[in-house]
C-alpha cells in the first residue's frame, strides 16, 4: 500500500485523536468576536477558506481567508491564523513578517521546531496527522474536523460517513473519465477546490472547481461524455441536469462533506494507479515550496 493510500484511510482514526486538542484549538479558533485572518497556500489556502466560512457562520466573528502569496497588510485584523502542514513554506513565512504588531498570530502545523514558531505567538501542533506523501490528505482534513468540533458541530457522524467513504464503491469508473468538476457552497467551496487540486496532483488530470451556481456562468461549456461533475455539501439538485445535459456523468451523495472529499481522494488516487502514476511522488512537487531570496 502506498504512503498516500494509508494516509487516507486512516482519517477518520486520525479526526478522532484530534479531539484530544480541541482545548488548545478553542482557545486559539474561537476568539468570540475577534476579526481574524486565515493564511494558507495550495491545500492549507482552501483550508484557510473552509475554515473562515464556518467560523463566521457558527457566529465567532468575521473571518477572511486569503492565499497568503497574496497577503497586503490593509485591513486590521486582531487574529492571524496560519495554516502550513511543514511550517516552512516561505510564502506563510512572508505574510507572517508582513503582518506587523498588534494582531495574534497562529500557525495550525503538523511539525514542531519550525520556522513558523518563531513568527507566531501560539501554535496547534497536530503531529499526529502529518504525512509522509507529498500531496496532503489527512492533515488538512484533520485541521477542518477538530474547527468543527470547536465550533459546535457533533463530530461523531462525521467520523462514521467517513469510514463509509472508505468502504463506499467510487462514484464512477476513472479509466474513461479525462475532466472532472467539483461543485460546492458554502464552506464545501473550499473542500471543491482541494478535491480539484488532488486530482492534479496525484492523477495529473484536467479538474476543475466552483462555486455550485457558477457552473452555468460558463464552466459548463467545456462539459462532455468524459466529464464527471461532483458536488459537495448542500448544492442545487438542479446542476445535476445542467451537466448530464451537457452529456456529462453528475454525482452526488448524502454523505457529510468531509467524507465527500475522502471519496475524492480516493478517486485521485485511483485514478492515478489507473494511468501508471505514483501518487507518492507527484511530477514537479515537494512537501514544501521553500523560494530561496
Amino acid at each position: 500500500m502506498s504512503d498516500t493510500a494509508a494516509e487516507i484511510a486512516s482519517q477518520p482514526d486520525v479526526w478522532v485523536r484530534a479531539l484530544a486538542h480541541a482545548d488548545r484549538a478553542r482557545d486559539e479558533l474561537l476568539a468570540p468576536g475577534e476579526r481574524m485572518l486565515v493564511l494558507g497556500c495550495g491545500t492549507s489556502w482552501f483550508v484557510a477558506q473552509s475554515l473562515a466560512e464556518l467560523r463566521e457562520r457558527a457566529g465567532f466573528g468575521e473571518t477572511d481567508a486569503v492565499c497568503a502569496s497574496e497577503f497586503v497588510p490593509r485591513r486590521r485584523y486582531d487574529r492571524i491564523v496560519a495554516v502550513t502542514r511543514s511550517g516552512t513554506s516561505t510564502e506563510v513565512l512572508d505574510a507572517l513578517r508582513k503582518a506587523g504588531a498588534g494582531a495574534r498570530t497562529v500557525a495550525i502545523t503538523a511539525v514542531r521546531g519550525e520556522p513558523v514558531d518563531s513568527l507566531t505567538d501560539g501554535q496547534v501542533v497536530l503531529d499526529f496527522a502529518d504525512e509522509r506523501s507529498v500531496v496532503q490528505t489527512r492533515f488538512p482534513t484533520t485541521v477542518l474536523a477538530l474547527a468543527r468540533h470547536v465550533f459546535g458541530e457533533d463530530l461523531a457522524p462525521v467520523v462514521a460517513d467517513g469510514r463509509t467513504a472508505l468502504a463506499t464503491d467510487l462514484p464512477a469508473d476513472p479509466a474513461p473519465i479525462e475532466h472532472l468538476v467539483f461543485l460546492g457552497t458554502g464552506w464545501t467551496v473550499g473542500l471543491a477546490h482541494e478535491a480539484a487540486l488532488k486530482v492534479r496532483e496525484a492523477a495529473q488530470a484536467y479538474s476543475e472547481s466552483y462555486p455550485a451556481k457558477d457552473f452555468r456562468h460558463g464552466p459548463v461549456a467545456v462539459a462532455g461524455p468524459a466529464s464527471l461533475v461532483w458536488s459537495f455539501g448542500d448544492t442545487p439538485a438542479e446542476l445535476d441536469d445542467v451537466a448530464r445535459d451537457a452529456g456529462a456523468t453528475a454525482y452526488r451523495d448524502g454523505l457529510d462533506p468531509l467524507a465527500q472529499l475522502v471519496l475524492a481522494q480516493r478517486f485521485a488516487l485511483a485514478m492515478a494507479v489507473h494511468r501508471g502514476l505514483d501518487p507518492d511522488r507527484p511530477r514537479l512537487l515537494t512537501r514544501s515550496v521553500v523560494l530561496t531570496p
